[in-house]
């Protein structure tokens, strides 16, 4: 829009236009309202069709039969069944990617694709070795194996990002540390499905390490605090309580060995600090025992 701004208005300048700004930034204006609506009627579109797959896949997924107790003899997914059900997912899918960053779309498509797998996987179970049936349910499984993976860690590291940054914009440690858990919990599900995920492992042990800095970095701050006040033992615990959280949440990085250090050193100083106060106060006090 800026670019067509200047555009705009570099060409009505030579052309003699008394008020060129005027007239560009109209022009400007009208570009980005068609913008944010030709977008609205995309991602409604879009939006549409997630619906509008869902209900037809759901509509499928009712009318296979679930195994239980009470039914001994189960109804068999048909051939056609299964395709419908896969293109179903496939569509649904595709829907989700073209919302791309909202995490609710790529959240439906895993949790129908878990669905699906549940029942393809009854059906494996009890179909014949020479049937039709099993061949179609392995590539039906295979499909909807790497829809669901997709998915999933899609849906984590939107909802996982969004409340980390949460996280990081709010005030209060407590809100800070509620979020974090928040985004935790969401990767410890999706660590439920895939548990050697690399990108699962990376991200929770990255999370691990920021709640922890939050609790350091408060007890840091209360120790600064203290010390400036002249408290320096309780200055002194408050940068042991650092400490303990720090080797509590057992991280090992170069980051974290450098805090633990540089904290040591700022009670190995209070410690100096006391000791000369202790030292100054019992000359001081045996001054005036000789004075009197």
């Amino acid at each position: 829009m800026i670019a067509f701004f200047f555009l705009a208005w570099g060409i009505l300048h030579e052309s003699g236009e008394e008020t060129p700004w005027i007239t560009a930034g109209i022009g400007a204006s009208l570009v980005l309202c068609g913008a944010v609506f030709l977008r609205e009627i995309v991602l409604r579109q879009a939006h549409n069709r997630i619906l509008s797959a869902r209900k037809r896949l759901d509509y499928n997924l009712k009318n296979v039969p679930i195994h239980t107790t009470e039914n001994r003899h189960p109804i068999k997914l048909s051939l056609q069944q299964n395709a419908d059900i896969i293109k179903m997912i496939q569509q649904k899918s595709d829907a989700a990617k073209v919302l791309g960053k909202l995490s609710e779309g790529h959240r439906e498509v895993f949790e129908t694709c878990n669905e699906y797998l549940q029942i393809n996987k009854r059906e494996l179970q009890r179909v014949g070795v020479g049937s039709p049936r099993l061949a179609a349910l392995q590539r039906g499984r295979k499909i909807v194996r790497d829809l669901h993976h997709f998915h999933l860690l899609s849906w984590t590291e939107i909802e996982s990002r969004s409340l980390t940054a949460e996280a990081k914009n709010s005030v209060s440690i407590s809100d800070k540390i509620e979020m974090a858990q928040k985004a935790l919990m969401v990767l410890d599900s999706a660590l439920q499905f895939y548990p050697q995920e690399v990108q699962l492992l990376e991200s929770e042990e990255a999370l691990k390490e920021f709640i922890a800095s939050i609790k350091v970095s408060h007890w840091i701050e209360q120790a600064e605090r203290s010390a400036f006040k002249g408290s320096y033992k309780r200055a002194i615990d408050h940068y042991k309580d650092a400490l303990f959280y720090l080797a509590r949440e057992n991280i090992k990085s170069e980051k974290a060995d450098s805090v633990a250090e540089k904290i040591n050193a700022e009670i190995e100083k209070l410690h100096e600090i006391t000791a000369k106060e202790i030292k100054t106060s019992t000359i001081t006090k045996s001054n005036k025992e000789k004075k009197k």
